[in-house]
Formats: structure tokens, sequence, C-alpha cells
């Protein structure tokens, strides 16, 4: 915005009722197929052991192991689901990416693909209305996406 260069910078106001939505999520690299989990509240060692729970509900009876690329965030560290880890250790690994290297995971191109998709000049009332929106393209991505396939592939 233009201010005439005599006057002070105004202070703006976010809406007192400006919410987000947060999901943790995962692609599987054979076929494309997408697993999310919104979180109401926050992120935080209890609800990334709920989306490993589902992440390994929709893997396990493939047989093969399941490579989950995180960053360094505590929750992805706590010790509430090391014991759960521990006991599928041959099966499930997590593979820690080095500290404040966000271009190397894979999941952040599949969030800035959903924000040009679903969120991007749009006008949204609520934050239901987002979700929905946001939800209506990841269910899509749930029965398998050659566009995330090729998204994710690290080669």
């Amino acid at each position: 915005m233009w201010i005439p260069p005599e006057t002070a910078d105004p202070v703006l106001f976010l809406h007192p009722t400006r919410h987000s939505a947060g999901y943790f999520g995962a692609v599987r690299l054979r076929d494309g197929k997408f697993v999310f989990r919104r979180e109401e509240d926050s992120f935080n060692g209890g609800t990334f052991w709920a989306f490993l729970k589902k992440l390994w509900r929709s893997s396990w009876q493939s047989g093969r192991t399941v490579v989950v690329i995180v960053d360094n965030a505590k929750y992805h560290h706590a010790g509430m689901h090391r014991p759960w880890r521990d006991a599928r250790e041959a099966r499930l690994q997590l593979d820690f990416l080095p500290p404040y290297s966000p271009e190397l995971n894979p999941i952040e191109r599949v969030w800035k693909l959903t924000r040009r998709n679903c969120l991007h000049n749009r006008y949204f009332p609520s934050l239901e209305v987002v979700t929905g929106s946001v939800e209506q393209l990841f269910n899509t991505w749930a029965k398998g996406s050659n566009v995330l396939r090729r998204l994710c592939a690290i080669t």
C-alpha cells in the first residue's frame, strides 16, 4: 500500500477470527497414494504418533519397509512413541533430514501444490470451507496419483 512519506507506517491488525488448519501427510512412492491426518489443536508427540499409526495401518500389509522422511521437529523424536517405533524398526524407519533443510523434504512440494490447486486466489468465508476444499483434493490423492508420485520421487 502507498503511504505519504511524512506519515508513520500504519499498523495493520489481523481479523480476530483468523484461524488455520494443520495436516500431517505422506506419499507412497510406489503408486502415489496420499495418507493424511488433520490436526485440530497442535502438532506434538501424541498427534504425530496417531499419524504414524494411521500410516502404519495403511502400509503394513505390503510387506515392504516404510521409510518416512521427516524434519527435526521435537515431536518426531518424542520418547512417548519411541517403544512403538522400536518394535516396528525392521519395517518402519524414520529418516531425519539435516536441520533447516525444508527444500529436501518431498512433502513440502505437496503442500505447495495443494496451496496452488486449492487456495490460491480464492475467497473462503470460513475455515470449514478451506478444509473442505483441501480435503476434497486429499481424498482424490488418497486413491493414488501419478502427479504426487513424480513430484515426490527423488531421482
